[in-house]
């Protein structure tokens, strides 16, 4: 966990998404964050934790991520927001506009 702490303590906000490679929304969550990746471009980070690799179980348990898709938003290393299911790219970008 400690590259992932390394990433969120950052002044770039960083958006996590924690997902599963079996969760049909999280596979509709993908081409909404390329799409913000390709609007936001430096201005936010995205990174992608898979919940079963065994070696995100820490980061998963420390976050309290409970379901998938969860996206949490980094600034700083705090959490700035958190929202657990799929968004839209247009709701998901007016949310983060408020961050970055």
């Amino acid at each position: 966990m400690d590259k992932f702490e390394d990433i969120i303590q950052g002044t770039t906000p960083v958006l996590v998404d924690y997902f599963a490679t079996w969760c049909g929304p999280c596979k509709m969550m993908h081409p909404v964050l390329e799409e913000l990746k390709r609007q936001l471009g430096d201005r936010l980070k995205i990174l992608k934790v898979d919940i079963d690799q065994p070696g995100n179980r820490r980061n998963v348990g420390f976050y309290q991520v409970q379901s998938v898709p969860t996206l949490i938003l980094f600034k700083g290393g705090r959490v700035i927001w958190r929202q657990s299911g799929a968004l839209p790219a247009h709701q998901l970008r007016q949310i983060l506009e408020q961050y970055i």
